[in-house]
Protein backbone atom coordinates (compact mmCIF):
# COMPACT_ATOMS: atom_id res chain seq x y z
CA UNK A 1 0.00 0.00 0.00
CA UNK A 2 2.84 2.36 0.89
CA UNK A 3 4.47 1.48 -2.41
CA UNK A 4 1.35 2.48 -4.40
CA UNK A 5 1.04 5.65 -2.34
CA UNK A 6 4.61 6.57 -3.28
CA UNK A 7 3.86 6.06 -6.98
CA UNK A 8 0.79 8.30 -6.84
CA UNK A 9 2.65 10.98 -4.86
CA UNK A 10 5.43 10.98 -7.43
CA UNK A 11 2.95 11.20 -10.29
CA UNK A 12 1.23 14.21 -8.74
CA UNK A 13 4.32 15.95 -7.35
CA UNK A 14 4.39 18.45 -10.22
CA UNK A 15 0.66 18.84 -10.69
CA UNK A 16 0.76 21.34 -13.54
CA UNK A 17 3.20 19.24 -15.56
CA UNK A 18 1.33 16.02 -14.85
CA UNK A 19 -2.03 17.66 -15.53
CA UNK A 20 -0.91 18.98 -18.92
CA UNK A 21 0.51 15.56 -19.82
CA UNK A 22 -2.76 13.85 -18.83
CA UNK A 23 -4.67 16.45 -20.86
CA UNK A 24 -2.48 15.73 -23.89
CA UNK A 25 -3.13 12.00 -23.54
CA UNK A 26 -6.89 12.63 -23.22
CA UNK A 27 -6.90 14.64 -26.45
CA UNK A 28 -4.79 12.02 -28.22
CA UNK A 29 -7.00 9.12 -27.06
CA UNK A 30 -10.17 10.95 -28.13
CA UNK A 31 -8.68 11.88 -31.51
CA UNK A 32 -7.48 8.31 -32.06
CA UNK A 33 -10.86 6.86 -31.08
CA UNK A 34 -12.78 9.29 -33.25
CA UNK A 35 -10.62 8.62 -36.30
CA UNK A 36 -10.87 4.85 -35.79
CA UNK A 37 -14.65 5.24 -35.55
CA UNK A 38 -14.65 7.13 -38.86
CA UNK A 39 -12.71 4.25 -40.45
CA UNK A 40 -15.19 1.69 -39.10
CA UNK A 41 -18.09 3.84 -40.31
CA UNK A 42 -16.47 4.01 -43.75
CA UNK A 43 -16.65 0.22 -43.99
CA UNK A 44 -20.06 -0.08 -42.29
CA UNK A 45 -21.92 -0.57 -45.56
CA UNK A 46 -19.73 -3.48 -46.65
CA UNK A 47 -19.80 -5.07 -43.18
CA UNK A 48 -23.59 -5.00 -43.16
CA UNK A 49 -23.81 -6.38 -46.71
CA UNK A 50 -24.86 -9.99 -47.17
CA UNK A 51 -22.76 -12.73 -48.75
CA UNK A 52 -25.94 -14.56 -49.75
CA UNK A 53 -27.06 -11.75 -52.07
CA UNK A 54 -25.56 -10.93 -55.44
CA UNK A 55 -25.55 -7.60 -57.24
CA UNK A 56 -25.46 -7.61 -61.02
CA UNK A 57 -24.67 -4.41 -62.93
CA UNK A 58 -23.52 -3.34 -66.37
CA UNK A 59 -19.99 -4.64 -66.94
CA UNK A 60 -18.83 -1.33 -68.42
CA UNK A 61 -19.98 1.01 -65.67
CA UNK A 62 -22.78 1.63 -63.20
CA UNK A 63 -23.90 4.62 -65.24
CA UNK A 64 -25.04 2.28 -68.03
CA UNK A 65 -28.37 0.51 -67.32
CA UNK A 66 -29.47 -3.06 -67.90
CA UNK A 67 -32.69 -4.11 -69.70
CA UNK A 68 -35.72 -5.01 -67.59
CA UNK A 69 -36.03 -8.23 -69.64
CA UNK A 70 -32.96 -9.67 -67.86
CA UNK A 71 -35.04 -10.32 -64.74
CA UNK A 72 -36.86 -13.31 -66.23
CA UNK A 73 -33.66 -14.91 -67.51
CA UNK A 74 -31.90 -14.50 -64.17
CA UNK A 75 -34.80 -16.20 -62.34
CA UNK A 76 -34.31 -19.32 -64.47
CA UNK A 77 -30.67 -19.80 -63.41
CA UNK A 78 -30.10 -22.70 -61.02
CA UNK A 79 -29.34 -21.48 -57.49
CA UNK A 80 -31.36 -18.26 -57.79
CA UNK A 81 -34.06 -17.99 -55.14
CA UNK A 82 -35.44 -14.52 -55.94
CA UNK A 83 -34.68 -11.46 -58.04
CA UNK A 84 -35.37 -7.76 -57.56
CA UNK A 85 -33.94 -4.57 -59.01
CA UNK A 86 -33.25 -0.94 -58.22
CA UNK A 87 -32.10 2.35 -59.73
CA UNK A 88 -29.93 4.96 -58.06
CA UNK A 89 -31.94 8.21 -58.06
CA UNK A 90 -29.55 10.88 -56.82
CA UNK A 91 -32.10 13.60 -56.02
CA UNK A 92 -31.53 16.73 -53.95
CA UNK A 93 -33.57 17.39 -50.81
CA UNK A 94 -33.80 21.19 -50.27
CA UNK A 95 -30.01 21.75 -50.71
CA UNK A 96 -27.06 19.73 -52.02
CA UNK A 97 -25.72 19.40 -48.45
CA UNK A 98 -28.61 17.11 -47.50
CA UNK A 99 -27.14 13.95 -48.96
CA UNK A 100 -28.71 10.55 -48.42
CA UNK A 101 -29.02 7.34 -50.44
CA UNK A 102 -32.11 7.21 -52.67
CA UNK A 103 -33.23 4.19 -54.69
CA UNK A 104 -36.18 3.40 -56.94
CA UNK A 105 -36.93 -0.23 -56.10
CA UNK A 106 -39.27 -2.98 -57.30
CA UNK A 107 -41.85 -2.72 -54.54
CA UNK A 108 -43.29 -6.28 -54.65
CA UNK A 109 -39.92 -8.04 -54.25
CA UNK A 110 -37.21 -5.72 -52.95
CA UNK A 111 -37.87 -5.83 -49.20
CA UNK A 112 -38.25 -9.62 -49.22
CA UNK A 113 -34.53 -9.72 -50.03
CA UNK A 114 -33.62 -7.49 -47.08
CA UNK A 115 -34.93 -9.05 -43.85
CA UNK A 116 -32.60 -6.73 -41.89
CA UNK A 117 -34.96 -3.85 -42.79
CA UNK A 118 -37.62 -4.17 -40.09
CA UNK A 119 -40.86 -2.61 -41.32
CA UNK A 120 -44.43 -3.05 -39.99
CA UNK A 121 -46.43 -5.17 -42.50
CA UNK A 122 -49.21 -2.58 -42.79
CA UNK A 123 -46.68 0.12 -43.72
CA UNK A 124 -45.16 -2.13 -46.39
CA UNK A 125 -48.65 -2.76 -47.82
CA UNK A 126 -49.41 0.97 -47.88
CA UNK A 127 -46.13 1.57 -49.70
CA UNK A 128 -46.84 -1.09 -52.31
CA UNK A 129 -50.33 0.30 -52.99
CA UNK A 130 -49.21 3.91 -53.43
CA UNK A 131 -47.32 4.69 -56.65
CA UNK A 132 -45.79 7.77 -55.00
CA UNK A 133 -45.15 6.01 -51.70
CA UNK A 134 -41.73 6.02 -50.03
CA UNK A 135 -39.98 4.11 -47.26
CA UNK A 136 -37.35 5.92 -45.16
CA UNK A 137 -34.87 4.71 -42.56
CA UNK A 138 -35.25 5.62 -38.89
CA UNK A 139 -32.06 7.67 -38.78
CA UNK A 140 -33.06 9.57 -41.91
CA UNK A 141 -36.50 10.25 -40.46
CA UNK A 142 -34.99 11.53 -37.21
CA UNK A 143 -32.48 13.73 -39.03
CA UNK A 144 -35.03 15.53 -41.22
CA UNK A 145 -38.17 15.06 -39.13
CA UNK A 146 -39.96 12.81 -41.64
CA UNK A 147 -43.17 11.20 -40.39
CA UNK A 148 -45.58 8.74 -41.98
CA UNK A 149 -47.92 10.71 -44.23
CA UNK A 150 -45.44 13.55 -44.91
CA UNK A 151 -44.75 14.67 -48.47
CA UNK A 152 -41.06 14.74 -49.42
CA UNK A 153 -39.98 16.67 -52.52
CA UNK A 154 -36.74 15.83 -54.31
CA UNK A 155 -35.14 17.69 -57.20
CA UNK A 156 -33.96 15.16 -59.74
CA UNK A 157 -30.43 15.28 -61.16
CA UNK A 158 -30.05 11.98 -63.02
CA UNK A 159 -33.81 11.98 -63.66
CA UNK A 160 -34.68 15.68 -64.10
CA UNK A 161 -37.77 17.27 -62.64
CA UNK A 162 -39.40 17.79 -59.26
CA UNK A 163 -40.55 14.58 -57.64
CA UNK A 164 -43.04 14.37 -54.78
CA UNK A 165 -43.25 11.31 -52.54
CA UNK A 166 -45.46 10.38 -49.60
CA UNK A 167 -43.77 8.65 -46.66
CA UNK A 168 -45.67 5.40 -46.13
CA UNK A 169 -43.29 3.66 -43.76
CA UNK A 170 -40.21 4.02 -41.55
CA UNK A 171 -37.94 1.01 -41.21
CA UNK A 172 -35.60 0.07 -38.36
CA UNK A 173 -32.49 -2.08 -38.45
CA UNK A 174 -32.42 -5.65 -37.20
CA UNK A 175 -28.83 -4.98 -36.03
CA UNK A 176 -26.83 -1.92 -35.03
CA UNK A 177 -24.77 -2.12 -38.21
CA UNK A 178 -27.85 -2.00 -40.48
CA UNK A 179 -28.03 1.16 -42.58
CA UNK A 180 -31.16 3.04 -41.50
CA UNK A 181 -30.47 6.21 -43.49
CA UNK A 182 -31.81 5.23 -46.92
CA UNK A 183 -34.79 6.42 -48.96
CA UNK A 184 -36.76 4.02 -51.17
CA UNK A 185 -39.59 4.68 -53.60
CA UNK A 186 -41.36 2.70 -56.31
CA UNK A 187 -39.47 1.88 -59.51
CA UNK A 188 -42.83 1.74 -61.33
CA UNK A 189 -43.38 5.44 -60.57
CA UNK A 190 -39.98 6.27 -62.03
CA UNK A 191 -40.59 4.10 -65.11
CA UNK A 192 -44.02 5.58 -65.78
CA UNK A 193 -42.59 9.09 -65.62
CA UNK A 194 -39.76 8.13 -67.99
CA UNK A 195 -42.40 6.84 -70.44
CA UNK A 196 -43.70 10.41 -70.69
CA UNK A 197 -40.53 12.51 -70.52
CA UNK A 198 -37.71 10.24 -71.76
CA UNK A 199 -39.00 7.14 -73.63
CA UNK A 200 -35.44 6.01 -74.44
CA UNK A 201 -34.87 5.37 -70.72
CA UNK A 202 -37.97 3.21 -70.37
CA UNK A 203 -37.61 -0.23 -68.73
CA UNK A 204 -34.02 0.46 -67.60
CA UNK A 205 -32.61 -1.11 -64.47
CA UNK A 206 -29.55 0.11 -62.54
CA UNK A 207 -28.72 -3.11 -60.68
CA UNK A 208 -30.29 -6.50 -60.12
CA UNK A 209 -30.30 -7.89 -56.58
CA UNK A 210 -30.27 -11.68 -56.58
CA UNK A 211 -31.20 -13.87 -53.62
CA UNK A 212 -29.46 -17.26 -53.49
CA UNK A 213 -30.58 -20.67 -52.31
CA UNK A 214 -27.30 -20.83 -50.37
CA UNK A 215 -24.36 -18.51 -49.76
CA UNK A 216 -21.96 -21.28 -50.85
CA UNK A 217 -23.32 -20.99 -54.40
CA UNK A 218 -22.44 -17.31 -54.84
CA UNK A 219 -19.46 -17.80 -57.15
CA UNK A 220 -21.28 -20.42 -59.23
CA UNK A 221 -24.43 -18.32 -59.72
CA UNK A 222 -22.45 -15.12 -60.40
CA UNK A 223 -20.52 -16.90 -63.16
CA UNK A 224 -23.75 -18.30 -64.60
CA UNK A 225 -25.42 -14.87 -64.71
CA UNK A 226 -22.46 -13.28 -66.48
CA UNK A 227 -22.25 -16.22 -68.92
CA UNK A 228 -25.94 -15.82 -69.76
CA UNK A 229 -25.45 -12.27 -70.99
CA UNK A 230 -21.96 -12.60 -72.45
CA UNK A 231 -21.67 -11.07 -75.94
CA UNK A 232 -24.98 -9.25 -75.50
CA UNK A 233 -25.42 -5.48 -75.92
CA UNK A 234 -25.32 -5.09 -72.13
CA UNK A 235 -22.95 -7.59 -70.52
CA UNK A 236 -23.14 -7.99 -66.75
CA UNK A 237 -20.68 -7.97 -63.89
CA UNK A 238 -22.07 -9.99 -60.98
CA UNK A 239 -20.53 -10.17 -57.50
CA UNK A 240 -21.58 -10.56 -53.88
CA UNK A 241 -23.21 -7.56 -52.30
CA UNK A 242 -20.24 -7.26 -49.95
CA UNK A 243 -17.75 -7.17 -52.84
CA UNK A 244 -19.97 -4.61 -54.58
CA UNK A 245 -19.91 -2.34 -51.52
CA UNK A 246 -16.15 -2.76 -51.07
CA UNK A 247 -15.73 -1.60 -54.66
CA UNK A 248 -17.07 1.81 -53.64
CA UNK A 249 -14.88 1.91 -50.54
CA UNK A 250 -11.79 1.16 -52.61
CA UNK A 251 -12.40 4.34 -54.62
CA UNK A 252 -11.68 6.33 -51.46
CA UNK A 253 -9.03 4.01 -50.04
CA UNK A 254 -6.45 6.83 -50.02
CA UNK A 255 -8.62 8.84 -47.62
CA UNK A 256 -9.02 5.86 -45.28
CA UNK A 257 -5.26 5.21 -45.32
CA UNK A 258 -4.59 8.89 -44.56
CA UNK A 259 -6.97 8.81 -41.57
CA UNK A 260 -5.26 5.69 -40.22
CA UNK A 261 -1.80 7.25 -40.59
CA UNK A 262 -2.89 10.44 -38.83
CA UNK A 263 -4.47 8.44 -35.98
CA UNK A 264 -1.19 6.63 -35.29
CA UNK A 265 0.79 9.85 -35.76
CA UNK A 266 -1.25 11.46 -32.98
CA UNK A 267 -0.31 8.60 -30.65
CA UNK A 268 3.36 8.87 -31.66
CA UNK A 269 3.42 12.62 -30.90
CA UNK A 270 1.86 12.25 -27.44
CA UNK A 271 4.26 9.35 -26.80
CA UNK A 272 7.17 11.72 -27.46
CA UNK A 273 5.62 14.38 -25.21
CA UNK A 274 5.18 11.96 -22.34
CA UNK A 275 8.68 10.52 -22.83
CA UNK A 276 10.04 14.05 -22.46
CA UNK A 277 7.98 14.55 -19.28
CA UNK A 278 9.29 11.33 -17.78
CA UNK A 279 12.88 12.22 -18.76
CA UNK A 280 12.58 15.57 -16.99
CA UNK A 281 11.13 13.86 -13.94
CA UNK A 282 13.94 11.31 -13.72
CA UNK A 283 16.62 13.97 -14.27
CA UNK A 284 15.24 15.98 -11.34
CA UNK A 285 15.14 12.90 -9.07
CA UNK A 286 18.60 11.46 -9.72
CA UNK A 287 19.64 12.33 -6.17
CA UNK A 288 16.60 10.52 -4.76
CA UNK A 289 17.31 7.42 -6.84
CA UNK A 290 20.96 7.44 -5.75
CA UNK A 291 19.84 7.71 -2.10
CA UNK A 292 17.48 4.75 -2.54
CA UNK A 293 20.33 2.75 -4.06
CA UNK A 294 22.56 3.69 -1.10
CA UNK A 295 19.84 2.40 1.23
CA UNK A 296 19.89 -0.96 -0.55
CA UNK A 297 17.02 -0.67 -3.01
CA UNK A 298 17.82 -2.41 -6.31
CA UNK A 299 17.31 -1.39 -9.90
CA UNK A 300 14.06 -3.32 -10.13
CA UNK A 301 12.55 -1.16 -7.38
CA UNK A 302 13.53 2.05 -9.15
CA UNK A 303 12.22 0.74 -12.48
CA UNK A 304 8.88 -0.19 -10.94
CA UNK A 305 8.53 3.31 -9.46
CA UNK A 306 9.12 4.95 -12.83
CA UNK A 307 6.92 2.52 -14.75
CA UNK A 308 4.23 2.87 -12.10
CA UNK A 309 4.27 6.66 -12.43
CA UNK A 310 4.00 6.38 -16.23
CA UNK A 311 1.09 3.94 -15.92
CA UNK A 312 -0.77 6.27 -13.53
CA UNK A 313 -0.43 9.29 -15.83
CA UNK A 314 -1.24 7.32 -18.97
CA UNK A 315 -4.08 5.46 -17.24
CA UNK A 316 -5.74 8.67 -16.09
CA UNK A 317 -5.51 10.08 -19.60
CA UNK A 318 -6.91 6.88 -21.11
CA UNK A 319 -9.80 6.71 -18.62
CA UNK A 320 -10.94 10.28 -19.27
CA UNK A 321 -10.27 9.95 -23.02
CA UNK A 322 -12.32 6.76 -23.46
CA UNK A 323 -15.13 8.16 -21.28
CA UNK A 324 -15.34 11.31 -23.43
CA UNK A 325 -15.04 9.46 -26.75
CA UNK A 326 -18.65 8.23 -26.59
CA UNK A 327 -20.48 11.59 -26.26
CA UNK A 328 -18.09 13.30 -28.70
CA UNK A 329 -18.57 10.50 -31.27
CA UNK A 330 -22.34 10.77 -30.83
CA UNK A 331 -22.26 14.52 -31.49
CA UNK A 332 -19.92 14.01 -34.45
CA UNK A 333 -22.27 11.38 -35.89
CA UNK A 334 -25.24 13.76 -35.61
CA UNK A 335 -23.21 16.57 -37.20
CA UNK A 336 -22.41 14.39 -40.24
CA UNK A 337 -26.11 13.61 -40.71
CA UNK A 338 -26.57 10.58 -42.97
CA UNK A 339 -23.08 10.67 -44.47
CA UNK A 340 -22.17 7.41 -42.72
CA UNK A 341 -24.58 4.42 -42.67
CA UNK A 342 -23.79 3.77 -39.00
CA UNK A 343 -21.57 5.82 -36.70
CA UNK A 344 -20.82 4.28 -33.31
CA UNK A 345 -17.80 3.47 -31.16
CA UNK A 346 -16.89 -0.21 -31.55
CA UNK A 347 -15.49 -2.36 -28.76
CA UNK A 348 -12.38 -2.89 -30.90
CA UNK A 349 -11.80 0.88 -30.84
CA UNK A 350 -11.83 0.92 -27.03
CA UNK A 351 -9.42 -2.03 -26.91
CA UNK A 352 -7.10 -0.19 -29.28
CA UNK A 353 -7.31 2.96 -27.13
CA UNK A 354 -6.32 0.94 -24.06
CA UNK A 355 -3.49 -0.70 -25.98
CA UNK A 356 -2.23 2.71 -27.14
CA UNK A 357 -2.34 4.03 -23.58
CA UNK A 358 -0.30 1.05 -22.40
CA UNK A 359 2.19 1.53 -25.23
CA UNK A 360 2.53 5.22 -24.38
CA UNK A 361 3.35 4.37 -20.76
CA UNK A 362 5.82 1.62 -21.74
CA UNK A 363 7.75 3.58 -24.38
CA UNK A 364 7.76 6.82 -22.38
CA UNK A 365 9.28 5.07 -19.33
CA UNK A 366 11.92 2.94 -21.08
CA UNK A 367 14.77 5.45 -21.45
CA UNK A 368 14.17 7.25 -18.11
CA UNK A 369 14.06 3.87 -16.39
CA UNK A 370 17.32 2.80 -18.01
CA UNK A 371 19.02 6.04 -16.87
CA UNK A 372 17.75 5.71 -13.30
CA UNK A 373 18.85 2.07 -13.00
CA UNK A 374 22.33 2.86 -14.32
CA UNK A 375 22.97 5.94 -12.15
CA UNK A 376 26.01 5.62 -9.89
CA UNK A 377 25.51 6.42 -6.23
CA UNK A 378 28.49 8.81 -6.21
CA UNK A 379 27.24 10.71 -9.26
CA UNK A 380 23.71 10.93 -7.92
CA UNK A 381 24.79 12.23 -4.47
CA UNK A 382 27.28 14.75 -5.85
CA UNK A 383 24.68 17.53 -6.02
CA UNK A 384 23.55 17.20 -2.39
CA UNK A 385 24.08 20.36 -0.49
Amino acid sequence: MYYLSMIFRNALRHRLRSGLTVLGIVVAIIAFGLMRTVVYAWYAGSEAASKSRLVSRNAISLVFPLPLAYAGKIRQIDGVKSVSFANWFGGVYVTEKNFFLQFAVHAPTYFDLYPEFVLPPEQLRDFQRDRKGAIVGRRLANTYGFKVGDTVSLRGTIFPGNWDFVVRGIYDGAEKKTDVSQFFFQWDYLNETMRKVAPRRLNSVGVYVIGLTGADRAAEVAAAVDATFRNSLAETLTETEQAFQLGFVSMTEAIVVAIRIVSYLVIFIIMAVMANTMAMTVRERMTEYATLKALGFGGGHLASLIFGEAVVISGLGAAFGIFLTYPIAEKFGKATGTLFPAFRVHDETVYMQLACAGLIALIAALVPCWRAVRVRIVDGLRNIG
